[in-house]
């Protein structure tokens, strides 16, 4: 693994003497930037807001854009945290995702702290083309990424329109230009059952903790049914407060994960009986709310990605996924692929060394601002403006439909 001082500074493959001279002025750039990227990575590292309270990350992200030239809205699509960044004025419109909502108890165990830099970064090395790429550089900060959807209101409001494409790195615990997120269902379960003294009078009440239980053991059961691609997962969040009273209340929330919204229409049903079955079985009251829109599963674009790889080996790093373990974090689920549905899109991930920990571990957490973190932040600005500046200087790209990859990563069930 590169070091931050030397990862974004190793000669780039060019196809032309032009074409060399962008990528040598984008590493020039970051690396002139290193500090300040660096500090917006850490800051934000040691600021951990969760989805939609991402307050004080979202305006200090926009400062620090405004800064470097571009031009602010704020709360675009009447979200609060949200932020769009614009700076240039070309007819082509380039779009760099910005993530920044950390987990609940875990902070940035997701490192959205490297993707959030990552951008500022590549938008930053990105802006002194604009005229001669003739491009607009767009830097769409998006909200509630963990839970909550941010960019589906972002999408449904016209934020991603005119987009060419739309780029974002993901740190993860190994190199891959291949994202394989799942469609996925966020929704909350409510159980009302009637309290009552557990050792005199149990048969006097309906136990809505026990609803939870009968609901788990069903899902388990189903689970030999469901194909290995699917995931249900979740927490009891409220199960009683005292053990001589009968819950009268229990609340939980739960995913169900599948290969396509269209699998997942399927398995969400099923699922959704088991939920059922505790509540017949208990004489519970029940209800099941779908907390956010549903996440699509991600498509990627094949040009964007042989481009990524390319500029990712003159930098040291492999993104062919082969052979390669633990593979799995590129099989989560984002609301970047509702994105990817309408936009041409890549979602990779770079590695920051942080095996044995993966993802949304607070080991994770804590290799996101150490060394192989902060590698990731400069390495990921480079190659994200490096592989927009080869794209919209080379063929042209529409904002059509995208193709899904043809060369999928292969999951090691």
């Amino acid at each position: 693994m590169p070091t931050p001082s030397t990862s974004a500074s190793a000669t780039a493959p060019s196809t032309s003497t032009a074409s060399s001279a962008r990528k040598t002025r984008i590493r020039e750039s970051v690396l002139a930037d290193r500090e300040a990227l660096l500090a917006v990575s850490h800051w934000l590292h040691a600021h951990p807001e969760t989805a939609w309270q991402e307050r004080d990350s979202a305006e200090h992200l926009a400062r620090v854009l405004e800064d470097r030239g571009f031009s602010v809205r704020r709360g675009p699509a009447g979200l609060p945290t949200a932020f769009v960044a614009e700076a240039g004025s070309g007819p082509t419109v380039v779009g760099i995702v910005a993530e920044y909502d950390a987990l609940p108890g875990l902070g940035h165990a997701c490192g959205h702290n490297i993707i959030a830099a990552a951008a500022v970064g590549a938008a930053g090395a990105l802006a002194p083309l604009a005229d001669e790429l003739e491009i607009t550089v767009r830097v769409i900060g998006t909200p509630a990424e963990e839970g909550g959807g941010g960019k589906i209101p972002m999408l449904e409001n016209g934020v991603f329109d005119g987009l060419a494409l739309a780029a974002m790195v993901h740190p993860g615990p190994a190199d891959a230009v291949h994202a394989r997120p799942r469609a996925v269902a966020h929704f909350d379960v409510t159980y009302r059952g009637k309290t009552a003294h557990a050792g005199a009078y149990p048969h006097l009440g309906r136990n809505a903790a026990d609803a939870f239980t009968v609901a788990q053991v069903a899902i388990g059961l189903l689970r030999q049914q469901l194909p290995s691609s699917v995931r249900v997962h979740g927490i009891v969040t409220e199960a009683g407060a005292a053990p001589n009273a009968i819950p009268d209340l229990a609340r939980g929330s739960w995913y169900v994960r599948a290969e396509t919204l269209a699998d997942l229409e399927g398995a969400f049903d099923r699922v959704r009986s088991c939920f059922a079955a505790g509540a017949l079985a208990t004489g519970c009251e029940w209800e099941l709310v779908e907390t956010s829109p549903r996440y699509a599963e991600f498509r990627n674009d094949e040009e964007l990605m042989g481009l990524f790889a390319a500029n990712a080996a003159a930098l040291g790093r492999d993104m062919d996924p082969a052979e390669r373990n633990p593979p799995g974090m590129n099989t989560a689920s984002t609301d970047m692929g509702n994105v990817s549905q309408r936009v041409r899109a890549i979602h990779p991930y770079l590695s920051i060394d942080s095996l044995p920990a993966v993802n949304h571990q607070p080991e994770f957490a804590a290799a996101a601002v150490r060394p192989a973190g902060d590698a990731a932040v400069l390495d990921g600005a480079v190659l994200l403006a490096q592989t927009i500046a080869d794209a919209v200087a080379g063929s042209p790209i529409s904002s059509t439909t995208p193709t899904r990859s043809t060369t999928p990563f292969q999951e090691d069930r």
